[in-house]
């Protein structure tokens, strides 16, 4: 289940999606998930799962393998259910036992709430699955890149939050390897009370932690010597372009990001 998680992963493409300026694409992404938060109903919800869908036949990604991200999440989406139908109040009693009630608009927040969670991670996870860590890295850089006359080092917070990202999948992986490992040996992760399971993690930690700081030394000397020494001077390969495509794109997720930040 680990390594359904998608944050983190490209899949190589040739789309239009793919093609886009990374600038371009972490703008929009921005602007969308802010509208997210200024939707006030489902018809909101609905259109914005349209959109992504659009998306995602255009980028030619495989539905199935974005879908498959939700299923680490399961267990937040279900507890941020049950609170907000048993402890939000109002509207009519559609279910009582003793204590417990469900009441209209704890429903109603409930599936509001999982629905947001649910299009938030979709969303975020199709600018990774079509942007490489490198073009990542270059826009992070050019958008952060006016506040260096602030002292802000572009450069090396870019750097920073491209590999934060790219690792994601590799720890995860590392994690699954190691955990059917401990399994083999008689571990138990899934019996006892939350208490026991914790402790039952500290054969799984130990060695992911280990290996996560060797892969983080080895990348460190793997970027010294080949004499990276932060964002100073340094040129690239591929300049980043604006293009009439992009221009359109970002034109289009305005246009989307008001409409449905008024329902």
């Amino acid at each position: 289940m680990l390594t359904d998680i998608t944050i983190g992963q490209y899949i190589p493409g040739d789309s239009v999606i793919h093609r886009l300026d990374s600038r371009v694409k972490i703008i929009i992404t921005i602007l969308l998930i802010t509208a997210l938060f200024l939707i006030g109903n489902f018809y909101g919800f609905a259109l914005y799962f349209g959109f992504i869908t659009v998306v995602m036949i255009i980028s030619r990604l495989p539905i199935k393998r974005v879908l498959k991200g939700l299923r680490p999440l399961f267990f937040l989406i279900i507890l941020t259910l049950v609170l907000h139908v048993f402890l939000t109040r109002g509207g009519a009693v559609i279910w009582q036992w003793g204590l417990l009630r469900i009441e209209e608009k704890g429903l109603y927040t409930g599936l509001f709430m999982v629905s947001r969670i649910l299009l938030l991670i979709m969303f975020t996870s199709l600018l990774t699955l079509t942007t490489s860590p490198l073009q990542l890295t270059d826009g992070i850089e050019y958008l952060l890149s006016p506040f260096k006359r602030l002292g802000v080092p572009a450069g090396e917070l870019a750097m920073m939050m491209t590999i934060a990202l790219r690792f994601i999948p590799t720890l995860l992986e590392e994690a699954e390897k190691i955990m059917k490992a401990q399994m083999a040996r008689g571990a138990d992760f899934t019996s006892g009370n939350i208490i026991k399971r914790a402790r039952n993690l500290i054969p799984l930690l130990v060695p992911l932690f280990i290996s996560a700081f060797r892969r983080a030394d080895d990348l460190a000397l793997a970027m010294e010597s080949r004499c990276y020494h932060g964002g100073e001077g340094r040129t690239r390969l591929h300049q980043l372009k604006i293009s009439s495509r992009d221009l359109l794109a970002l034109l289009i997720s305005i246009i989307l990001g008001l409409v449905i930040s008024f329902f």
